[in-house]
């Protein structure tokens, strides 16, 4: 006999709904990538639901933050490194990392390209980008608010920079910000048969304009887990 527990998360629509969403994707593959990690422009790390990063690249050999000024930015912890994405790389960072994480920076981006195409280099393969489709604009004093992207988009980047797409995925909740989620490889053959079972996405935000619609500013998502047989 099985037993289950239940555990309700009631989750801002604006933000909380889909960083939940990509965390839980981030969790399904990040245990298949080893070797040095990076979290660029990681800020402190957390997650937002009371964990790190860090914790979810069970494998890792290493795991590096990065960040560049202002707040939300650089801390000064032990081995943070100081980056700033629009700009030529260091020479020390160019195919450092095994894995590169970034969690919803490039918006805050202007030259986004620039800072894409900075991440690929600093990978000697994996690439995991996480950025925004549809949310309200956020903007701090020490950052802007520039850009949304859509899947064709990030395609295109991964394709443009030498990397071929091995997962990707979204959340699709009714009057919810979406994030894509994607994730890309130099090395594609080593990950067939592993990743999670995945499909190219189609429209996002179907919802948007096909009735008027009011709803609840919090969703409530329920996880079961198990207890015991």
């Amino acid at each position: 006999m099985r037993f289950f527990s239940y555990r309700i998360h009631l989750l801002n629509k604006q933000a909380e709904l889909a960083r939940f969403c990509s965390n839980r994707e981030l969790r399904k593959v990040s245990g298949l990538f080893g070797g040095d990690v990076v979290n660029v422009s990681g800020w402190r790390d957390e997650d937002k639901e009371g964990g790190h990063y860090r914790d979810y690249f069970s494998n890792a050999t290493s795991y590096t933050i990065t960040n560049y000024s202002g707040k939300k930015g650089y801390q000064n912890q032990d081995g943070e490194v100081f980056l700033d994405l629009s700009l030529p790389l260091p020479d020390s960072l160019p195919g450092r990392f095994d894995v590169v994480f970034n969690h919803t920076t490039l918006e805050h981006i202007f030259d986004f390209r620039v800072a894409f195409k900075n991440m690929v280099q600093m990978s000697r393969d994996v690439l995991i980008v996480v950025v925004p489709f549809c949310q309200c604009s956020h903007e701090l004093d020490s950052f802007k608010d520039y850009w949304r992207f859509t899947p064709s988009a990030l395609r295109t980047m991964y394709e443009l920079e030498g990397m071929t797409i091995i997962y990707e995925a979204s959340n699709q909740h009714t009057g919810a910000a979406s994030y894509l989620f994607f994730v890309g490889s130099r090395k594609p053959e080593k990950y067939f048969g592993k990743m999670p079972p995945w499909k190219p996405l189609g429209k996002q935000c179907a919802w948007i304009g096909r009735r008027r619609w009011f709803g609840p500013l919090t969703y409530a998502w329920i996880e079961r887990s198990k207890e015991g047989r």
